[in-house]
């Protein structure tokens, strides 16, 4: 067991890296980060995640220009002042693009009280519970993902979380093949690193924690 020492040491130091060399890690590592990710809790054990691993340059390169596209579009709606800092964000939206491996991240529904319960259910309880069901599913994903990234950096590869993509999310389902009871939670560029990141400012704990004793 590692110490706590050693697991802040790690989360610490995680990145969220956007550039990468070229070389493609081994299979047997990305499945032994893969094998990480699934031992995340989730809401009755539903394991609610799937992943699908992109390799192919061009199916990635594909991907990318589609997201493009799709920054392109919304550019294009935006005030004039703001469009071209909307596009420099927008940028970023694509920076998956020279990742070796891409990993699509999907979710989907905790559908459990919501098969049990019937037309004398109130509107505002039927509601309430459908947002607690995607949420559960999408939690859980979210929770899976943390577990990659920092198996992936545990094991000297570089990656970040990206939802920006998700502007495309239809391109995304069309190219990857997306089955349609699930959904798209992020995007996961994940190689090894051209870059050094720099460390970022986070809030102090006390600063975004409330006591009530």
């Amino acid at each position: 067991m590692i110490s706590h020492q050693e697991l802040q040491d790690l989360l610490c130091s995680r990145r969220s890296v956007r550039r990468f060399r070229a070389e493609q890690p081994p299979v047997e590592l990305i499945e032994s980060i893969l094998a990480s990710a699934v031992t995340a809790p989730s809401a009755s054990n539903k394991q609610p995640w799937r992943f699908i691993v992109l390799r192919n340059r061009d199916v990635i390169a594909t991907l990318a220009a589609r997201v493009r596209e799709a920054v392109d579009r919304i550019a294009k709606a935006i005030d004039p002042p703001f469009e071209a800092s909307f596009r420099a964000y927008g940028d970023y939206f694509t920076r998956f693009e020279s990742a070796p491996v891409v990993i699509i991240a999907l979710f989907r529904s905790l559908t459990l009280l919501s098969n049990l319960t019937d037309k004398r259910l109130a509107d505002d309880d039927a509601t309430r519970i459908r947002a607690m069901e995607r949420d559960s599913g999408l939690i859980g994903t979210s929770m899976a993902m943390e577990n990659l990234l920092l198996a992936a950096h545990a094991a000297g590869l570089g990656a970040s979380g990206m939802t920006g993509p998700l502007v495309a999310v239809d391109a995304i389902r069309e190219i990857a093949n997306v089955p349609p009871s699930w959904e798209v939670a992020a995007l996961i560029p994940i190689g090894y690193a051209d870059e050094t990141p720099v460390p970022t400012t986070r809030k102090p704990a006390e600063k975004v924690t409330q006591w009530i004793d």
